[in-house]
């Protein structure tokens, strides 16, 4: 699953989780010793909820990750405006029937390693690995084109010029060329040679188990250390090839302490003591309890508006069997979870008003659609997109025009005489999400149904959405984008991240039976339609329809959107801080600047 710069915004799937916070907490080892070591480096430290689970680009699905830091592709978004902008590619001209786009790179690229960064890498990135069947990435999802899901060929012309071509016009080619560039002089024996099963040995290539140091890169840092459950430290990339107007090379900060942290609390209270720089994706909780202390601890909360993304459950929808001949999803659950009636009752008995009060603290917006607040393509309430307010007597009504029922003690029955009883899963490190979820536990407890609250941690859950599909119903978040093409790999039927009902993915073993359902295969033709249309104000009537289907069928029924907060300290400078880009306060990372503590 994947959402990215433009590349992170690819990806509403990503998975963001909405708790992978940036943050940071020293672990074993307070900040200040660890400083002490190198007084005249400047520096800073934030942090995340867990470990990589890759230094692979194209088989991460995860958000917040390392290629943050590391990675650079042809085109970037604006974290604040939401428009490309040059980066490894000083310049792109597209053709006048819109199907071939030609790229320039800068002059005198280079790898992290020194070597020469040149249209050979370009085209190595793309047509061995993006493009590359044989590589499971879900990177390739957008990057498929019309019916037949055919994919871009990219051709080398000259050192410094790539031309990508397209069998018919396809508008978010421009902000899919933002996956990181990758080097080939380093990966390309990786990908001609193949294990014992056929399988290229890039697929276990950069392991987390590899030497960080060898990561070659081509963005503002590479990686100089990694200890597993504490820290990964980033140094300057002395190759980057960014300068500002008076020629002073970027980035400005010589290194980065990224902690990996067990929990939001243990953030905060990082974060607090002075361990931490930075601490973003603040929830309400921590707002009010930082916001107090503002002035004091010399830091300064920062809000960008609505957080880039959505909050959801979602049921398991998938119709499949395992290759034992197992159901995918238990036969009686799935009848109820595959109802539309039965999901719309759930919308209904869900009472966001006091969510948005109690868990949030009033601190953001009701949400309605999969389309980011921020984006143009958003369709709002008011233009009119279905909403489901809360209304537990209308969410009972629905259930029995649906031949649910109650016995005498108000537990609801399906129209056999079973029992309504699932369990609910989510990420346990966040804590905001588990406090949501208790609510859900509750709300739906009202109309008669046993929910069985289970947080795990972030990496069984996505095992589970990956690999074993064995889940009923999760608490999730993706990161958002400004094109909802971003969201392909999760809202195509056959997308990686498809996650509540995954289809048959290379790599993993068959599954049977599996069927995309009707409003899925209307969703398929929206995202077509919306590729090929280069008109905006078509695109976003095409996507508006893509939001009421989803706003109807509810896959996924929407919650709160919180506002985009980071506590940010008052050392750091140049933050130009955003909820439209999910790196918030870290988009523009090549620009922050420290002012040393008197203490360092």
């Amino acid at each position: 699953m994947q959402f990215f710069s433009a590349t992170w915004l690819k990806r509403y799937l990503l998975l963001i989780l909405l708790g992978l916070v940036f943050t940071l907490p020293l672990g074993s080892c307070s900040l200040d010793a660890f400083r002490t070591a190198s007084a005249k480096v400047s520096e800073y430290a934030t942090s995340t909820l867990s470990d990589p689970k890759s230094f692979n680009y194209a088989l991460s699905n995860e958000f917040p990750n390392i290629f943050i830091f590391t990675h650079a592709g042809l085109v970037d978004e604006n974290g604040q405006t939401g428009e490309l902008m040059p980066d490894l590619a000083e310049s792109w001209e597209i053709s006048e029937d819109k199907t071939h786009i030609i790229f320039t790179l800068r002059e005198g690229l280079k790898w992290s390693d020194g070597q020469p960064l040149t249209a050979d890498d370009v085209v190595f990135s793309f047509n061995d690995i993006y493009l590359n069947e044989k590589v499971p990435t879900p990177a390739r999802d957008g990057l498929r084109i019309g019916e037949k899901g055919i994919l871009p060929t990219v051709k080398k012309l000259s050192d410094r010029r790539i031309d990508v071509t397209t069998f018919e016009p396809f508008a978010p080619i421009v902000r899919q060329m933002s996956a990181p560039i990758l080097p080939a002089h380093i990966l390309r024996p990786t990908v001609e040679k193949t294990d014992e099963n056929g399988n290229p040995i890039f697929l276990s290539t950069w392991g987390t188990d590899t030497d960080p140091k060898k990561i070659v890169v081509a963005g503002p840092y590479v990686m100089e250390e990694y200890v597993p459950s504490q820290r990964i430290v980033y140094r300057r990339n002395p190759y980057y090839w960014r300068k500002s107007p008076d020629g002073t090379a970027q980035p400005y900060v010589d290194r980065i302490v990224w902690q990996l942290v067990d929990s939001t609390d243990n953030q905060i209270i990082k974060f607090r003591s002075g361990d931490l720089d930075m601490v973003t994706r603040l929830s309400p909780q921590e707002f009010s309890l930082l916001k107090r202390e503002e002035k004091r601890g010399d830091f300064t909360i920062y809000e960008g508006g609505p957080r880039s993304g959505t909050n959801f459950i979602s049921f398991n929808l998938n119709p499949a069997k395992q290759p034992n001949g197992q159901p995918i999803v238990d036969p009686i659950k799935l009848r109820w979870f595959s109802n539309k009636t039965f999901r719309q009752a759930v919308a209904y008995a869900i009472n966001r008003p006091k969510m948005l009060n109690n868990v949030f603290r009033g601190i953001g917006d009701l949400q309605h659609s999969p389309v980011s607040v921020q984006s143009p393509y958003y369709f709002s309430p008011q233009e009119g997109l279905k909403t489901y307010d809360y209304d537990p007597n209308k969410a009972k009504e629905l259930l029995k025009s649906a031949g649910f029922k109650y016995n005498n003690n108000g537990q609801l029955l399906d129209d056999k005489g079973n029992p309504v009883r699932f369990t609910l899963i989510t990420n346990a490190e966040n804590k905001l999400r588990v406090e949501m979820s208790a609510q859900i536990k509750q709300d739906l407890s009202e109309i008669g149904m046993q929910v069985d609250f289970a947080p795990i941690s972030f990496n069984s859950l996505i095992e589970k959405m990956d690999s074993t599909r064995d889940w009923d119903c999760l608490m999730l978040g993706f990161t958002g984008g400004v094109d909802p093409h971003s969201g392909s790999n999760l809202w195509t039927s056959r997308g990686s991240s498809h996650f509540f009902n995954q289809s048959p993915q290379p790599g993993q073993p068959p599954i049977k039976a599996w069927v995309a359902y009707p409003w899925e295969k209307e969703i398929d033709q929206l995202f077509l339609q919306g590729a090929r249309e280069f008109d905006e104000a078509k695109r976003k009537a095409i996507y508006a329809r893509y939001q009421e289907i989803v706003q109807d069928e509810l896959p996924q029924i929407f919650l709160v959107t919180p506002k985009a907060l980071s506590a940010i300290r008052n050392t750091i400078s140049n933050v130009k801080y955003s909820g439209l880009d999910p790196r918030e306060a870290l988009w523009n990372l090549y620009e922050l600047q420290v002012t040393s503590k008197a203490a360092a």
